[in-house]
């Protein structure tokens, strides 16, 4: 495997933010990711976001599970805290990050396999404890490392490679966070950097549980079966001195369209994806009307973009647990062990 290292030295007329960095100083490695990868497109967002933010980068935590779209935080943010935990485990590494120095930005990605099938139990308890933190969910219904396999988020009746139809419903993640308690829950399109950016800039900014739900294309999986260029046809006719693939390149599939109308977009296997991006005048504070508004639409066929739920009077669960302000490796030997008197005070609290 060959890999690519940027250059340390750039432009000295690069524009900088409010705090003296230039968009590279947010940039991680360069991505390994296929060619034309959505997942790519939403680490870009990530990186414009933060830069536009004037965030410095060292006050991020990133933290990621196991999946395509969890080797995207090594692609930005190369100067953060930063941890690739195990498949699905994501939510418990943050929650503790967050808890031990609540001055950082959480930052967690994931995918539809992560966080929608060994990671569910994790997704739906992070988002009833209201972690204050940006959850990204790199959604492309395909198990991307392990040769496209369905994922819970597929749509019924969508097929694979090889025609074979999805056989059951899928799981809407947006609409879980909505049900159980997310303060902010908005579905994007990786290609969509328009509306895709804003929104993650809202998400950091805001205080609480932030969910993104992004539809983001596999570009790996659209060869069909029966080519003698396929992936399959290639392993089955031919013998492989090393395991390796060339995925060829694709175009980044982009999206601009006003609120209040539907887009449809081509994938790379020819099927069509139609988004509906919110009205103008949409209420993003009615928690019930926004669950109600997304599967109305969904009835359609139709995947609904922008902000779907935010509220106005969140907290977190910092105030939930009255935690202390200080990051808990400021704390003082005095602060960690307060005595014997004030342990018999907590003992006695509990009687």
């Amino acid at each position: 495997m060959t890999f690519v290292a940027k250059p340390k030295t750039h432009h000295p007329l690069l524009p900088v933010n409010e705090i003296g960095l230039t968009r590279r100083d947010y940039e991680g490695s360069v991505s390994t990711l296929c060619a034309g990868c959505g997942h790519d497109s939403v680490s870009a967002a990530i990186v414009q976001a933060c830069a536009e933010l004037a965030i410095a980068p060292h006050r991020f935590a990133k933290v990621s599970g196991i999946g395509c779209s969890s080797k995207t935080p090594s692609y930005f943010l190369n100067k953060s805290h930063g941890l690739n935990s195990v498949h699905g485990r994501m939510p418990s590494v943050i929650t503790g990050a967050n808890l031990a120095n609540r001055e950082l930005y959480c930052v967690g990605v994931s995918g539809d396999g992560d966080s929608a099938s060994i990671g569910m139990g994790q997704f739906a308890h992070i988002v009833r404890r209201r972690i204050n933190m940006l959850y990204v969910v790199d959604n492309n219904g395909t198990y991307g490392l392990t040769k496209g396999q369905f994922s819970a988020t597929n749509d019924k009746g969508s097929t694979s490679k090889k025609g074979a139809p999805n056989l059951y419903e899928p799981i809407d993640l947006a609409s879980m966070a909505l049900q159980i308690g997310a303060s902010f829950v908005a579905r994007s399109f990786s290609g969509d950097k328009t509306q895709l950016v804003p929104l993650i800039k809202a998400a950091l900014m805001h205080k609480g549980m932030a969910f993104i739900d992004v539809i983001s294309p596999c570009v790996a999986f659209n060869n069909h079966n029966g080519s003698t260029k396929s992936y399959e046809h290639i392993r089955h006719h031919g013998q492989n001195v090393v395991n390796a693939d060339y995925i060829a390149h694709h175009e980044e599939i982009t999206a601009d369209y006003e609120p209040g109308t539907v887009e449809d977009v081509s994938m790379p296997d020819g099927s069509k994806l139609r988004l509906f991006k919110v009205d103008q005048d949409y209420d993003p504070h009615d928690r019930v009307g926004a669950l109600n508004y997304v599967q109305r639409r969904a009835q359609e066929g139709e995947v609904v973009t922008g902000l779907l739920y935010v509220d106005p009077d969140a907290s977190d669960c910092h105030e939930i647990l009255d935690t202390v302000q200080k990051p808990l490796n400021e704390l003082a030997e005095s602060d960690l062990c307060p005595g014997n008197d004030a342990l018999q005070a907590v003992n006695e609290s509990f009687r």
